[in-house]
């Protein structure tokens, strides 16, 4: 029996990286995984690992910040498994620049996908925990505690050079997450966030031999931390070392089991002991 029998799980952003390591934990616990990628190869290889693991997944592919995503994702888990129990807003890339060379065009990107995605998601999501609420107790039912994780990182606890946009998204998902915690404790749900430190993911670790690019909406964006600067940045860590994907997924899972039911309205940093 798994601690999250029974549980339906979005979880955005989990074609790859951290999401996909937090998919396949939420899974491999019980959960019934909606699985979200920006292309359909990698959603389609998560879904396909957590088959393998004996657990449950289907796909929903399509960018968070598409107006339609939110109540799209919302009905894949309505739809398929019946219910929804667990949210985590992980999808997210970064967009640097020194703030006198970025552009609205790159302000605006990051905020829509780190801040207006989970906000929209989250408001898709009420009408069905509401009545699912509703109904357990017109039924004289428990209300089972249902789980946001919301993910946050250390530039938006205390900034960081070049990422104003994303360490001002980072920031106001704080102030989601606390004022969420509040409007949904009449629900049963705890809303809490994960801020990562330095975890090593393909958008941190530069190829040997050159620079790596994502695309993004038809924009080539530049990821990848110069080995010698990733090498200074992990002898700053008092662990030593860099989060790995599955270290990031611990933490978020900490927040979906029972054992937290009543921690909500916080910030838990995933950073081997380094602060900002």
């Amino acid at each position: 029996m798994g601690k999250l029998d029974g549980k339906v799980a979005l979880v955005s952003g989990s074609g790859r990286g951290i999401g996909r390591e937090i998919a396949l934990k939420l899974a491999t616990d019980g959960a019934a995984v909606v699985v979200n990628d920006l292309d359909a190869e990698p959603a389609k290889e998560t879904v396909a690992a957590v088959e393998a693991a004996g657990g449950r997944a289907v796909a929903c592919v399509g960018s968070v910040t598409d107006e339609d995503f939110a109540e799209r994702f919302v009905h894949t888990a309505t739809d398929t498994y019946g219910g929804l129990d667990i949210i985590v807003n992980n999808a997210g890339y970064t967009w640097d620049s020194v703030i006198q060379k970025m552009t609205d065009e790159q302000w605006d990107a990051i905020l829509d996908v780190h801040l207006k995605a989970p906000f929209r998601i989250l408001r898709a999501a009420q009408p069905v925990i509401s009545s699912a609420v509703k109904q357990a107790r017109q039924a004289g039912a428990d209300v089972p505690c249902r789980k946001v994780v919301n993910i946050s990182s250390l530039a938006g606890v205390g900034g960081n050079a070049g990422q104003a946009n994303y360490a001002a998204a980072k920031a106001g998902v704080t102030g989601l997450t606390k004022t969420l915690a509040k409007e949904w404790g009449r629900y049963n749900v705890t809303v809490n966030s994960v801020a990562f430190g330095l975890i090593k993911t393909r958008l941190t670790e530069a190829p040997a031999g050159g620079d790596a690019t994502i695309d993004m909406a038809g924009n080539r964006i530049k990821v990848g931390v110069n080995p010698d600067v990733l090498s200074a940045m992990e002898s700053g860590i008092p662990l030593g070392r860099a989060g790995t994907p599955q270290d990031a997924a611990g933490s978020v899972y900490l927040l979906c089991i029972p054992e937290s039911d009543y921690v909500s309205g916080q910030t838990l940093v995933c950073g081997g002991g380094f602060m900002m």
